[in-house]
């Protein structure tokens, strides 16, 4: 099988698991204990059958849930998620106003993450019961233990409060020009327009909240690249590859580690994938305008369009980060395509 042709099967896979994406996330919403009459409305309004009546007819809360969910998914298909109750705009435009925030953070954390944890697990596997491979274990082991609240607070007293190495919150500091509007993110956006100044200023504000959010990460990938480097450097091919003379740096990154960085890659989208979806802490401690704050304050309100506009928007990140993986696997083992 081509790659084309698996990369074609893959997509059409995920049809089906949209619309159980939607059936669920519909479901799941309306079984959320509490009234949106009750929280959106005073306490005057509640009282006045009139009011209710329309409020119930405006956002379809009226009609039976199977015709709520057809009419819905009829929305989707048009691209409307509908209008939120708490910001009184069209969902579709709060998530594209503060999901880019979110990727931008996620993804300089998953780079962090990546950049730092695979040469550790490796170091570590290559020098296994060594000073490198004990410190990579506590490193590890710091990361997957420390709750990200308390790491966001504990960096922002030493290294804003007491130290002003970095800013403390926000994105960029006010007063900065900001660049024109293209993607969201506020360092692609400044790196586009040329905009060095706002372009060294976002970099510097994303340092702190993207080490805290990627020091979860950092630990499983440490993990996981030192467990399966001790796996592979095991294997017959290995001491063929080192009884013909090859090199310690050829024999780990030409043989070694294409076999070993297969769990790690899914293991890399699976984390970032629930980074996209799970930064609510770093985005509170930090100011940081995501899509994590936007799902709390929501939330709170039982707005459920904005809740099924968030859950839906997670799935489809999730789904295609999983996309992105297959290739990617196929293109490392092509036998994966056979299956």
């Amino acid at each position: 099988m081509s790659i084309y042709a698996y990369i074609l099967r893959r997509l059409l896979l995920m049809i089906p698991i949209l619309i159980g994406i939607t059936l669920v996330t519909f479901t799941v919403s309306h079984a959320v204990p509490g009234d949106p009459i009750v929280a959106n409305l005073g306490q005057r309004a509640q009282d006045d059958p009139s009011i209710v009546g329309r409020y119930r007819h405006e956002w379809g809360l009226d009609k039976p849930l199977p015709e709520q969910y057809v009419l819905y998914v009829g929305n989707l298909l048009h691209g409307n998620f509908g209008v939120s109750v708490t910001t009184r705009r069209p969902v579709s435009d709060d998530l594209r106003q503060f999901f880019p925030a979110t990727a931008e953070l996620s993804t300089a954390a998953i780079i962090y993450s990546v950049l730092i944890g695979v040469p550790l697990g490796i170091l570590a596997a290559v020098r296994r019961n060594r000073v490198t491979d004990h410190v990579a274990r506590f490193v590890s082991l710091i990361g997957v233990s420390t709750p990200v609240f308390w790491l966001g607070l504990l960096a922002l007293i030493i290294f804003y409060y007491h130290l002003g190495w970095f800013p403390g919150t926000g994105q960029i500091d006010d007063g900065i020009p900001l660049p024109p509007t293209r993607t969201g993110m506020l360092v692609v956006d400044s790196l586009i327009a040329g905009n060095w100044h706002a372009l060294t200023n976002s970099l510097w504000h994303l340092v702190l909240p993207a080490v805290v959010l990627g020091s979860y990460a950092l630990g499983i990938v440490t993990r996981i690249t030192r467990a399966s480097m001790l796996e592979v450097l095991v294997q017959d091919y290995i001491r063929t590859a080192r009884s013909k003379g090859l090199g310690t740096t050829v024999i780990l990154l030409r043989h070694a580690l294409r076999n070993a960085i297969i769990p790690t890659l899914t293991l890399v989208g699976l984390l970032y994938g629930s980074l996209l979806s799970g930064a609510v802490l770093t985005e509170t401690i930090f100011s940081w305008p995501g899509i994590g704050r936007y799902a709390t304050q929501t939330a709170g309100g039982l707005d459920f369009p904005a809740i099924m506009g968030v859950a839906l928007l997670t799935a489809l990140v999730f789904l295609v980060i999983n996309l992105v993986v297959d290739v990617l696997y196929a293109v490392l083992n092509p036998q994966i395509r056979l299956g």
